[in-house]
This record gives C-alpha cells, sequence and structure tokens, in this order.
C-alpha cells in the first residue's frame, strides 16, 4: 500500500509532510497527481483546496523547473497553514494560495456554495486538482468546478477528481460528462477513487 513516507522519498522531501488523517489527500492520490505532473510538465495547475497536496504539487514544479500552482482555499485557517508550510519547505515561490471564501453561486441545476474566485486572475488551467469544498456542505459540493473553471481550461488539459468513490462524486461525474462530451474519462479505483477527465 502507497504510503506518505514513500511520496517523501520517491520527491526528495527532506522534511516528514505535514498530514491530517480526515482532512489530506491519501497518498495513493497524490502519487497520481504527481506522477502526471512529472511527466507532462503542466505550466498552470489549480487545485480546489489546500493542503498536502499544495506542498506535492509545487515540489513537481520545483523538480520540473516549470509550473505554478494556483491554490483556491475558503477556510482562513487553512489558508495561513498552507502558506507557512510552503514558506516552511522552501516552495512558495510555486504555489499561490488564494483566499476564496465560499459564495452562493446559482448554475442551470440548482445553488451551490463555492469558491469565491474574483480574485484569481484569469489563467489558462492546464491540469486541474478538485479535493473540496467538503462533502459534507451541500450535495455535489464539487460539481460547480467544471461549469465555472471550464472557459479557462486548456485545450489539452486533465481534471483530477479525489473521493470519487462516492456516490455524490459518481453523479456529478455523469453530469460533467454529459455537458462535456469531448472528455475522455477514466476511474482509478483506489482508496477514495479518482475520477479522471482529459481533453
Amino acid at each position: 500500500m502507497m504510503s506518505y513516507q514513500i511520496l517523501e522519498r520517491s520527491l526528495g522531501f527532506k522534511q516528514v509532510l505535514p498530514v491530517t488523517e480526515n482532512w489530506s489527500a491519501a497518498p495513493d492520490f497524490l502519487k497520481l497527481v504527481s506522477e502526471y505532473c512529472l511527466e507532462n510538465k503542466p505550466q498552470v495547475i489549480v487545485e480546489c483546496s489546500s493542503g498536502t497536496s499544495s506542498l506535492v504539487l509545487s515540489r513537481c514544479c520545483q523538480l520540473n523547473k516549470l509550473g505554478h500552482v494556483y491554490s483556491l482555499e475558503n477556510g482562513e485557517e487553512f489558508y495561513l497553514q498552507t502558506k507557512q508550510q510552503l514558506f516552511d519547505f522552501s516552495l512558495s515561490e510555486y504555489c499561490d494560495v488564494i483566499h476564496a471564501p465560499l459564495q452562493e453561486i446559482n448554475l442551470d441545476n440548482g445553488s451551490f456554495q463555492w469558491y469565491d474566485i474574483t480574485g484569481f486572475a484569469e489563467k489558462t488551467i492546464d491540469m486541474l486538482v478538485i479535493d473540496g469544498p467538503p462533502g459534507f456542505l451541500q450535495k455535489h459540493s464539487r460539481y460547480p468546478a467544471l461549469p465555472l473553471l471550464s472557459d479557462r481550461l486548456a485545450e489539452h488539459c486533465i481534471v483530477f477528481l479525489d473521493d470519487a468513490a462516492r456516490d455524490d462524486e459518481r453523479e456529478l461525474v455523469k453530469s460533467w460528462l454529459s455537458d462535456n462530451p469531448e472528455f475522455d474519462y477514466e476511474y482509478i479505483d483506489n482508496e477514495r477513487g479518482c475520477s479522471i477527465l482529459k481533453r
């Protein structure tokens, strides 16, 4: 079974990754996104929710000598914590943590609490990693990511959705694919499930 220690060694971290059992992405998910990042060298990486993944993706950019991470974080405590961790790991130059409190947004299929991205400059996104907002907030909590960011996605982009084994995530992926038939879809049956959409 994949462990954080194996991930630390493979990416050459000199410090132990700060992991929170209930909040941090599972190591096998982090392995998936880091392997893709190292192999494909995306220039603009956006993640919904900050934390251990921010350090892993930033380290990949450092190793690639290319790329930058933009991390949307609704919680001020986590925003400040991630910024400090990036500083402690000497990775601050590779990641902008954006404090993006949740706000009500209206889409065709309902209202959702999602990140306020007015402070996030227009970027063409090569890689989108979705691990928030938390599923307990509302049904299909992570659905807005694709409708709201689709016009910023690069022509050849990839989307990783964590916790994809949950019923909510399975349902919202069906909606995404129905609205965006140009995406190829793959499901990885790892610890928490990962859906990958690739254009």
